[in-house]
């Protein structure tokens, strides 16, 4: 996956201000992610069979493996090795759909959108949590409109319907998979709504009515009435230092999300009012979001409390040295 430049003010803030201290999260759903095998977390589904679980998977150069990672101790519990698939190319997403089918996005176009098809992996989730091969049937992914980088992968847990989000610096697009993917043919997605964030990931409430996207610097929700989706607000994203992931919680009263790198953090966050059993507490701002904003990002993506806290130290700490250089 390609980093952006932007990134770099990220990680300034985030890993050059070691000392400021991360605001802590709502509730106990937080952990971190210690396999030493997961290095670029790239996608993260809350497990429905196995309450507590978070199935994620590495970026690329891995391999076609799945990680069980309990939420309780941040340790890996089982690792899923896929067959009947050919070599992954670029993983970005992992969902879960109806009868805990689970699917892998490997939607992924580091050369950016120039791969003339990607793949979608699905294989049935494993009932019992131990290493083990699972054989996953592929299919293959074309766009009406041409390649395209995507690193966000959805399937509605009431129909089963598959959709993909682009991944542009000025927006998006969902765009909507055949009811049935074919193992054989070639499945087209098309576009049937804009999404305004440069989308690195999406998960759909549980309950199937409120979608959330995520970006680098902030994320949005929708209402998502079978895909005819409707903005509804901001969403309460923390930084990190490059945020690839979010899921909804298995009852969905939380959202989670994840960032890459080794020891990578997953910080939870209440969901939005309206997601299944959710009792969100946080009350929304007049603008419609859920939190602080600021025009970071470009499409009206926020900065979260966490992020401005961060900035405001940096600023601090820059004034002092230029007091101290001054005196």
């Amino acid at each position: 996956m390609r980093r952006p430049s932007v990134l770099l003010a990220t990680v300034l803030v985030a890993g050059g201000l070691s000392a400021v201290p991360a605001l802590a999260a709502d509730g106990d759903d937080s952990f971190t992610i210690k396999d030493p095998r997961i290095t670029e977390s790239s996608g993260l589904a809350a497990s429905r069979l196995h309450p507590g679980i978070y199935w994620t998977h590495n970026d690329s150069d891995d391999g076609p493996y799945l990680y069980a990672v309990d939420s309780a101790t941040g340790d890996t519990v089982a690792r899923i090795t896929l067959s009947g698939i050919g070599s992954p190319r670029d993983v970005e997403a992992v969902s879960i759909g109806p009868g805990d089918q689970i699917y892998v996005g490997d939607i992924g176009d580091n050369l950016g959108g120039r791969w003339p098809y990607v793949w979608i992996y699905r294989l049935p989730e494993p009932e019992k949590l131990v290493d083990q091969t699972v054989r996953a049937t592929q299919y293959v992914v074309k766009y009406s409109d041409g390649p395209r980088d995507a690193e966000s992968l959805i399937v509605d847990p009431k129909t089963g319907r598959p959709y993909i989000i682009d991944k542009h610096e000025d927006g998006g697009h969902l765009y909507e998979g055949p009811a049935r993917l074919s193992p054989t043919g070639v499945n087209v997605f098309r576009p049937v709504a804009p999404v305004d964030l440069w989308a690195t990931d999406a998960a759909l409430s549980p309950d199937g009515t409120q979608l959330a996207v995520r970006g680098y610097f902030g994320g949005i929700y929708y209402d998502w009435n079978g895909g005819k989706i409707k903005r509804k607000g901001r969403l309460d994203v923390p930084l990190q230092r490059q945020g690839e992931s979010v899921t909804y919680s298995a009852d969905g009263t939380k959202l989670l999300y994840g960032s890459e790198g080794a020891d990578s953090p997953v910080t939870a966050e209440e969901a939005p009012d309206g997601a299944a059993g959710a009792g969100g507490s946080k009350a929304p701002s007049p603008s419609g979001g859920s939190g602080l904003s600021g025009a970071v990002g470009g499409s009206g993506t926020p900065l979260t409390v966490g992020a401005l806290a961060a900035v405001a130290a940096l600023v601090l700490v820059g004034f002092g040295v230029l007091r101290r250089r001054r005196g």
